[in-house]
């Protein structure tokens, strides 16, 4: 079996029509959660692009692996994902973004050529880069090699920097050139054929990967640079919807009134200012629908290229997210915090073992981690268990209809210390660390040196009641509990990956071969071990 694993840049769970949205209608991502399971609990690891996906590619949550934010590298050494897949002879293919910062200090100590096959292998978190392309930021700071630029230049498109010009760029109504990452632009269509934009031109090279992958096993990660902004998006995409398709902000004034402190740093901050006008709303989130159906279209493609060649029968295919986005819901712009909007992500699994059959078109409400996918996609291709490194849990059992016991506490975090949030309170960067906690019912903020968040999802699932502060019993024994419940998650082994449990199972209560700690006289050495001392090892 293969694996197409489909990754959405800040694609919010809300906004396709499977999970609930009355106007974005997306038929084939709803076709794929009909042949398999739409996990209706999944949360990120961090709710920002680098450590939420550091944490998806190597199985572990955000303080194992060390990467709090973008632009932090991941270590060397560090094992991912595609590290374990290499071992048991599959291809790990990248088409798209990682926003993965090599360690080149690392390497650089390590004595490891970076333009080496094992320092290509470090640079590109474990992936073999078939078409590497961030797109987010101009050329060369996340992508070693860019092709989405050249492959414009070669396709008549002459402008330097294409992502930025073009593709992410429109023409104003006097014919002057304007930029999408300005948000009053971002209802014009973008200054490129739609054939020719980013979300395309990354599913037709998923394509050319598969078709010549030949007979190797393969995982190929398809990761979509969009809708991330700039929220811009190439014709006719960029007027299917508009103000009677906006789902109304969900806020209140009432969350104004005495903010939790880190929220209100946040709600004064420029980016989550802007993001809270009306204007900012209708301009951004009719392009964000855009740029959605847009990739939904070209899955549709995709999916009937696969069928044709029968491939659906043996590819499990997986459609997510690395976090969501605000825009404009509780104040707030960007996907800073952990209200459902940020933390909360799309996840459809479509496994196509017959096994799985009885599970198809159905939903689970289990507490899915986005670090659950590596031991579910190693699982898949008959790997081994490997808990001593990776941190989630394999997800075969839920796909296959299997009682089992499941987590009770799903666990995020964030470290806001390059923040302006941070600023506005004057606090240490140390101490700008924030751990969500959620169960079935609860959700838990725990902010180092301010008072924590809660609510109540049960009777509060817009999150607009903040109980962090009640002195109601039952809330002072929920916030005791989750504090508790983040403890014990603390005090876990994060960091001893290279010895196993069996390992250490097997070693326990003895000493290494010839020492001998402890011992009398030979008589006692007798007593423990039947054999004379002259006999020791």
């Amino acid at each position: 079996m293969n694996v197409l694993w489909i990754m959405a840049d800040q694609l919010r769970w809300d906004y396709l029509s499977c999970y609930g949205h009355p106007h974005l209608h997306t038929p084939n991502i709803d076709k794929l959660a009909a042949r398999g399971v739409k996990f209706d609990r999944a949360y990120v690891q961090s709710p920002v692009c680098g450590p939420s996906r550091m944490s998806a590619y190597t199985g572990r949550y955000t303080r194992s692996h060390g990467c709090t934010w973008n632009g932090f590298p991941l270590r060397v050494g560090e094992p991912t994902l595609a590290d374990h897949l290499r071992d048991i002879g599959v291809r790990s293919v990248l088409v798209g973004k990682t926003h993965m910062v090599p360690d080149l200090e690392g390497m650089q100590r390590l004595g490891i050529d970076p333009d080496s096959e094992v320092g290509q292998r470090v640079a590109q978190c474990g992936f073999e880069a078939f078409d590497r392309d961030d797109g987010l930021h101009p050329p060369g700071q996340y992508d070693p090699n860019p092709r989405y630029n050249d492959w414009l230049k070669s396709q008549g498109i002459t402008d330097e920097n294409g992502w930025e010009d073009r593709a992410n760029a429109a023409i104003g109504a006097d014919g002057e050139r304007v930029s999408g990452w300005l948000l009053e632009t971002n209802h014009l269509p973008a200054d490129i054929p739609e054939e020719m934009s980013e979300t395309p031109y990354m599913t037709r090279r998923a394509m050319e990967f598969m078709e010549g992958a030949g007979n190797q096993p393969w995982m190929c990660h398809l990761s979509f640079i969009k809708p991330h902004w700039p929220y811009i998006v190439p014709a006719p995409y960029h007027d299917m919807y508009g103000p009677e398709h906006i789902i109304p902000a969900v806020r209140s004034e009432a969350e104004k009134d005495d903010p939790q402190p880190v929220f209100g740093a946040y709600m004064e901050s420029r980016i989550c200012r802007s993001f809270s006008r009306d204007k900012v709303r209708d301009r951004v989130i009719p392009a964000y629908m855009g740029l959605i159906k847009q990739i939904d279209d070209q899955l549709g493609l995709l999916f009937d290229w696969m069928e044709d060649r029968g491939m659906m029968e043996d590819t499990m295919i997986v459609m997510s997210s690395d976090h969501g986005d605000y825009l404009g819901d509780h104040w707030m712009g960007e996907k800073d915090l952990f209200h459902d909007q940020s933390v909360r992500v799309p996840l459809i699994i479509s496994d196509p073992r017959p096994e799985a059959n009885v599970t198809r078109g159905t939903s689970s409400d289990a507490l899915v981690e986005m670090i659950d996918l590596a031991p579910t996609f190693l699982k898949s291709f008959g790997g081994p268990e490997l808990p001593h490194i990776l941190e989630g849990r394999d997800l075969t059992p839920l796909l296959w209809g299997e009682p089992t016991p499941w987590r009770q506490y799903a666990i995020s975090e964030y470290d806001y210390g390059t923040r302006e949030a941070r600023l506005i309170l004057g606090n240490p960067e140390q101490d700008a660390r924030l751990v969500m906690c959620c169960d079935q019912r609860w959700k838990y903020m725990q902010a180092e040196g301010y008072r924590p968040m809660l609510f109540d999802l049960e009777t509060d699932p817009q999150e607009l009641t903040d109980l962090g502060a009640s002195d109601l019993s039952e809330h002072v024994e929920v916030r005791a509990r989750m504090e508790a419940a983040i403890s014990n998650w603390a005090r876990q082994h994060h960091t001893r990956t290279t010895k196993t449990k069996d390992w250490i199972e097997a070693v326990a209560g003895k000493e290494p071969p010839g020492v001998l700690i402890g011992f009398w006289d030979e008589s006692e050495f007798e007593e423990v071990f039947g054999k004379p001392f002259a006999e020791r090892p």
